[in-house]
C-alpha cells in the first residue's frame, strides 16, 4: 500500500479528524498545529491566536482508494469555504481553513478541486492553499477526541458524518466487483437502507433514453428522454440537479405522486461521459441539500472507479 499525507485546517480539529478518519482510503489521522511561527506550541498557546498556527488534521491516505482530488472535495463538505477565521461557533485565526501540501506534485489535484468549488460558490474562497511549513502534533488528550468524548462539541454536520460511514461501507461493498448491474443494485440498496430515502435507483444511458436500472422503492418509469424531467436534465447538463419541490420543476415527470423532492447525480465513464444517473426521491419537500450533493457525487466516483 502506497501512503501519502495531506493536511487540512477545517476549523476545530476534533470534528475534522472524526470526519476524515471515517473516509475510505484514509489510513491514519492526527490532530495538531500547522504553519505557525513558534516551535512546538501547546494547545493553550495556540488558543491565544498569537502563534500563527491553524488547528489542522494530518491525513494519511492510500491514493489508489482515495484520490487526492476526492479527498479535497470531501474537505469542502465539512467547512464553510467563504468564512474567514470562523467555522461553526469557533472564531479566531487558529480556526482558519486551509490545505497544506508536502509534495508539489499534489498541487494540480488540489487546484482542480479548489477551482471547481470556487466556480460552484461563484465567489473567491477564504481557504489557504500553501506548502506545509511545519506541523506539531497536539497533546494526546486531543487525539481521537470525539471517540474519547462522544458528547464533545463538533461543528461538522451529522449528515456528513453519516455519509462518511456510508462511503467507507460502499467502497468495501463494491471493491473488485466489475459487474455494473450488481454494483448499481447493491449501491441503491445501501443508500436506501442507510439514509431511508423514499426511492433510490439508477437510470442507465441506453441510446437516446435513460432506461430503468436497479432500484429500491415503488414501481418507476421504464424510460426517460434526454433533457426530460429531473433525470434527463441532469444527463443533458452532465451535473447534479437538486430539486426542493418537484411540482415546481419545469417538465417534471411524475413517476410517483408521492415524490415531493429529488436529487439526481450523474455517473461518469472513463471518457467523462454520463453513463447513468443516480436518482433519489423523497416524500418530503426540500429534503436534499449541498451535503447530499457533494457526498453522493463522491459515492458515484467510487462506483465509477470500480465498474469502469
Amino acid at each position: 500500500m502506497h501512503s501519502k499525507k495531506i493536511y487540512f485546517a477545517a476549523g476545530c480539529f476534533w470534528g475534522g479528524e472524526h470526519f476524515f478518519r471515517k473516509l475510505p482510503g484514509v489510513t491514519a489521522t492526527r490532530v495538531g498545529f500547522a504553519n505557525g511561527s513558534t516551535p512546538a506550541p501547546s494547545y493553550r498557546e495556540v488558543y491565544t491566536d498569537t502563534t500563527g498556527y491553524a488547528e489542522t488534521v494530518e491525513v494519511a491516505y492510500d491514493p489508489s482508494k482515495m484520490p487526492l482530488r476526492r479527498l479535497v472535495e470531501a474537505f469542502f463538505v465539512i467547512i464553510d469555504p467563504l468564512s474567514l477565521n470562523r467555522q461553526g461557533e469557533d472564531e479566531g485565526t487558529r480556526y482558519r481553513t486551509g490545505i497544506y501540501w508536502e509534495d508539489a506534485a499534489d498541487v494540480a489535484a488540489i487546484e482542480e478541486a479548489y477551482s471547481r468549488e470556487e466556480e460552484w460558490q461563484g465567489r473567491p474562497l477564504a481557504v489557504e492553499v500553501e506548502p506545509l511549513r511545519n506541523f506539531y502534533p497536539a497533546e494526546e488528550e486531543h487525539q481521537d477526541y470525539l471517540i474519547k468524548h462522544a458528547d464533545g462539541y463538533c461543528h461538522v454536520d451529522l449528515k456528513a458524518l453519516r455519509y462518511a460511514d456510508l462511503l467507507k461501507e460502499l467502497a468495501s461493498l463494491v471493491e473488485d466487483v466489475k459487474d455494473e448491474v450488481a454494483v448499481m443494485a447493491n449501491t441503491a440498496a445501501l443508500l436506501h437502507e442507510t439514509m431511508r430515502f423514499f426511492w433510490t435507483g439508477f437510470y442507465r444511458v441506453v441510446g437516446e433514453k435513460l432506461a430503468l436500472g436497479p432500484f429500491q422503492g415503488p414501481v418507476a418509469c421504464y424510460s426517460i428522454g434526454y433533457g426530460k424531467g429531473v433525470c434527463g436534465t441532469a444527463w443533458k447538463r452532465a451535473e447534479s440537479v437538486v430539486v426542493e419541490d418537484v411540482e415546481a420543476f419545469p417538465g417534471h415527470i411524475a413517476c410517483s405522486s408521492a415524490s415531493r423532492s429529488e436529487i439526481v447525480v450523474p455517473l461518469f465513464d472513463p471518457e467523462n461521459k454520463v453513463a447513468a444517473v443516480l436518482d433519489i426521491d423523497s416524500d418530503r419537500l426540500a429534503t436534499f441539500d449541498d451535503t447530499d450533493r457533494r457526498m453522493l457525487e463522491i459515492a458515484m466516483q467510487i462506483v465509477s472507479q470500480e465498474i469502469y
